[in-house]
């Protein structure tokens, strides 16, 4: 016979296949691991160095000292122009704190942009937190808590409003909105 061309135990590429013993697959286990974790800590120091740099930077853009940053914008409170009456003194202006001047003006600013005009605001005699409103137009009064935001108010009152020119209920004495979702009508 001739000249063998594929020799004893080997594939056809020559190489013979071998087995991987117990120690050496240990081993391949422990690089792999070794790799996963330098993979992680690596990871991990660039994610802190750029939370680092993050803070660095905020901290840059909070201006330095005890002033506090300067805003074009000036907020303006409101202030009522209608007459506003406090019945426990009897005279317009009475005792009427900031707040309650604040919210009056608010008030009438909503109604307005409602459609309607504020004649006058009234504080009850007794009272610390009511105001009633009286609009042109409509005979009778709308309470209002100043507890309660002006815009849910007014819009409760709008509701009313509509809902008795629906009704073709022309006169009442009083619409109360003070009770946040109820509204009531005498």
């Amino acid at each position: 016979m001739g000249k063998q061309s594929i020799k004893s135990g080997r594939t056809i590429g020559e190489r013979r296949e071998r087995l991987e013993t117990a120690s050496e697959r240990a081993s391949a286990h422990k690089k792999i691991k070794i790799k996963k974790r330098l993979r992680i800590t690596t990871i991990t120091a660039l994610f802190a160095i750029g939370l680092v740099v993050t803070i660095i930077v905020i901290i840059n853009l909070i201006p330095n000292g005890s002033e506090p940053p300067v805003s074009n914008t000036i907020i303006v409170p409101y202030s009522p122009t209608i007459e506003v009456i406090d019945e426990d003194v009897g005279i317009t202006g009475g005792r009427i704190t900031s707040r309650m001047s604040e919210y009056i003006g608010q008030a009438e600013a909503d109604f307005r942009e409602l459609g309607y005009q504020p004649v006058k605001a009234v504080i009850p005699t007794g009272s610390i937190r009511e105001v009633d409103f009286y609009l042109e137009g409509y005979p009778g009064r709308i309470k209002m808590l100043i507890d309660r935001g002006t815009g849910v108010s007014v819009e409760d009152a709008d509701r009313m409003l509509r809902y008795l020119a629906g009704q073709e209920i022309n006169e009442f004495e009083y619409i109360d909105v003070r009770i946040d979702g109820k509204a009531y009508w005498k």
